[in-house]
Formats: C-alpha cells, sequence, structure tokens
C-alpha cells in the first residue's frame, strides 16, 4: 500500500526505470538495453542513453591533448600565474621581513653570493634565489617575459611539464652563473636564467611545430646583447639558463602519445641530475678555493 508521500508501484510487467521504480518507462538504454524514464535520458548518436552509460562513457574518454603532450584545459596558464605570484610575494616580502631572514635579496655579486650560501650548506638558494629580484624594473621586465611565454608554452607542455622546464632551467642559470668566468659585481638574484630557459624551450617548440622562430631569435639575441654592456647583469646565467631550457623542450617534444610519458620524464630526470651535479662541483669548487 502506497501513502501520499511514497509513489505507487508501476504494474506488474510494466518495464519501470531503475533509478524510478515508480515510472513506467518503455524507452531503452541505447547502451544497456535498460529501461529509461524522460529524467534520465540523455541524447546520444542514435536514440538516447542513461545518465549511467553517459557517466561510463566519460570516465572511459582519453582526456584531449596537445601536440606535445599537454593536457588541453582552455589555455590553462595556472603555473604561469602561481610563479608570477610567487615571484611578487618574495619581493614584497623583503621589505617586510626581519634583515636576519632578508639579508640575501638585495643586489650581490655572484662569487660571494653564491660563497657565502654553500659555505653555510644552504644548498637551496640557486633554486630559491630565481624567484627574489633586486629592483621594481628587474621584477617588472621579468614578470612580463614569464606571463608572456608561459601563455604560450604552458597549455602546449601542460602544467607538470612546464614546471619542470621553468624549475631545470632556474638550475641551469644557477649552474652558467657558477661555472663561466663572473663579471664583478653581477647580480645572482633573479628569475633571468628560469625566463631564458623559456626563451630556449619557445624556440625549440617553434621548429618542433614548424612555426616562425625569426623573432625568437631576435629576442632571444637582444637580450643576450643588453646582457654584456648592462651592468650588474649576469648574461653566464642567462646562457645557463637558455641551454638547459632548449635541451629540457628538445626531449620534452621530441617523442609524442602516451608510451612517450615516461620516456619524456626520464630524459627530464636525467637533465635534473645533470644540471644538480654541476651545482655540486661549484659547490666543493667555491668552498674550497679551487680555480
Amino acid at each position: 500500500m502506497s501513502t501520499p508521500d511514497t509513489p505507487a508501484p508501476a504494474p506488474a510487467g510494466v518495464p519501470v526505470c531503475p533509478r524510478h521504480p515508480d515510472r513506467e518507462s518503455w524507452v531503452r538504454c541505447q547502451r544497456c538495453e535498460r529501461p529509461v524514464c524522460p529524467d534520465c535520458q540523455r541524447p546520444a548518436a542514435v536514440g538516447v542513453q542513461c545518465v549511467d552509460c553517459v557517466a561510463e562513457g566519460a570516465r572511459t574518454v582519453r582526456a584531449p591533448r596537445t601536440t606535445l603532450g599537454g593536457a588541453v584545459r582552455s589555455r590553462d596558464t595556472a603555473v604561469t600565474k602561481v610563479l608570477v605570484g610567487l615571484c611578487v610575494a618574495m619581493y614584497a616580502a623583503g621589505f617586510v621581513l626581519p634583515p636576519e631572514i632578508s639579508a640575501y635579496m638585495p643586489l650581490v655579486n655572484a662569487e660571494s653570493y653564491y660563497i657565502t650560501s654553500f659555505a653555510a650548506g644552504n644548498y637551496w638558494q640557486p633554486l630559491t634565489s630565481a624567484f627574489l629580484h633586486a629592483s621594481p624594473l628587474h621584477l617588472l621586465f621579468n614578470m612580463y617575459a614569464l606571463w608572456v611565454t608561459g601563455q604560450y608554452l604552458e597549455p602546449l607542455l601542460g602544467r607538470a611539464r612546464f614546471l619542470a622546464l621553468y624549475l631545470v632551467s632556474a638550475l641551469g642559470g644557477a649552474v652558467g652563473a657558477t661555472l663561466l668566468p663572473m663579471t664583478a659585481g653581477a647580480s645572482t638574484v633573479g628569475a633571468s636564467g628560469a625566463v631564458f630557459g623559456l626563451f630556449g624551450a619557445l624556440f625549440v617548440v617553434n621548429r618542433r611545430l614548424g612555426r616562425q622562430s625569426n623573432q625568437v631569435l631576435v629576442l632571444i639575441g637582444i637580450n643576450l646583447v643588453l646582457g654584456f654592456v648592462v651592468p650588474g647583469i649576469s648574461w653566464q646565467g642567462h646562457v645557463g639558463g637558455l641551454v638547459t631550457g632548449a635541451v629540457t623542450a628538445a626531449l620534452l617534444s621530441r617523442r609524442r602519445g602516451p608510451a612517450a610519458a615516461a620516456a619524456q620524464w626520464t630524459a627530464v630526470g636525467a637533465v635534473a641530475v645533470v644540471v644538480v651535479a654541476l651545482l655540486a662541483f661549484a659547490a666543493v669548487r667555491m668552498t674550497v678555493g679551487l680555480p
């Protein structure tokens, strides 16, 4: 017996919707062939499907990917935004943090900076220094370059690949600043090494996709020249980041398809190991006073 709040069951032998047993359902799902009521029907290429079959189909459909393996997220650039936000936040923090914490944030000479950090055991500073900037103009230029290149590269590569490219390039910039002959008074703080890594990746990716690369070469050339003629700029860090970013992008774009993902990450891991090993060598060389 039904109550006013309980729908009466359908007569025996009448097909009913599995989700709504009180409803007669003479239409069947084209996939599972179960009865489906109007509320549970979803249009299909032929006939209708039930909501359960639609949900099951969505779970088994592979997410669309870009040519270089990035997930298609309508030009999503969340990583770029986070990196820009971190750099801006770190610059602002330099004005409010205690002096003993923010002492390494101002413009510093590469050799003295890294000798100090390595001797103190602060081996993470070659990476964290990529989020610090010496002046508002320094910050503005790097963040503009990061924003523009990130809007293009991150959707193509995907979040994880783009972040790996950025971080490895930042370390590559530190390698250049520690192993190449350093100009006195040049700055080692800033995202310039990582940004030049993105420049190198931009050139490699455009070549891989058959797109115009001349403008990228001009951009790289102008910025490299500035590193030589403008005092206080570490061209060595720019070169280190540029080479590291180009190599990493070449490895990420060499192969395509799901089966290539493991090989890509293995190759990027190998680049990271080489970069860290070179930084370790630089740390030993600096702390013991080797030429």
